[in-house]
């Protein structure tokens, strides 16, 4: 492994409602020294959750993309609160964006938007053995769920309402996931045996 250039000067130069952008220079170990920008994270982070209503059937879901000025189709993703665990936020968003909670749930990989200028990550979850609950979320409008099977994953990603990388991502590793050739390092979160206790 190469060593990590020095961070000689941090300074924040613009900050906005949802962004910091940070200055940083560095002095690489050969020397030279270079002044990067990256764009920062507030807040405990985010998840990105594969719905999987049964074997062969993801959930997406169409919204409005302020940075596409259009709509387009993705999985539902949302920021985790402060004092809430990332499997509970999964769940919450699930139930919010989907109108379904899940009795199980499986965190597969943090994955890095664009780590060259970015600090922003979001976390990858499974969630299966679905059931119907909605909550209310903050969206401006209802969100279209769209069934998809995962059979015809390279023909939905050709799809040209179907450009957003991390879900793209997501979807391939959740195949892999399933096909036995990705495993994964944190256990199953299963909260069936509560929802066995509150029926009683």
């Amino acid at each position: 492994m190469p060593t990590k250039p020095s961070i000689l000067k941090r300074a924040t130069v613009a900050r906005s409602r949802l962004f910091r952008a940070d200055e940083i220079h560095l002095r690489f170990s050969n020397g030279e020294e270079r002044t990067y920008e990256k764009l920062c994270s507030g807040g405990p982070g985010a998840v990105l959750i594969v719905p999987l209503l049964d074997e062969n059937t993801r959930l997406l879901v169409r919204e409005y993309a302020a940075g596409l000025e259009d709509y387009h189709l993705a999985l539902p993703k949302g920021a985790i609160d402060q004092g809430e665990t990332l499997l509970a936020a999964a769940n919450r968003e699930l139930k919010e964006e989907v109108g379904y909670g899940a009795h199980k749930l499986q965190f597969l990989k943090r994955i890095n938007l664009s780590p060259a200028y970015m600090e922003h990550g979001i976390n990858v979850v499974i969630a299966w053995d679905l059931y119907p609950e909605r909550l209310v979320g903050d969206e401006p409008e209802p969100i279209e769920v769209v069934p998809y099977p995962l059979s015809d994953l390279m023909q939905l990603i050709a799809r040209a309402d179907v450009c957003e990388g991390r879900s793209i991502a997501a979807l391939f590793m959740v195949r892999e996931w399933l096909a036995g050739n990705y495993q994964a390092t944190e256990p199953v979160l299963d909260l069936s045996a509560q929802a066995e206790v509150a029926r009683d």
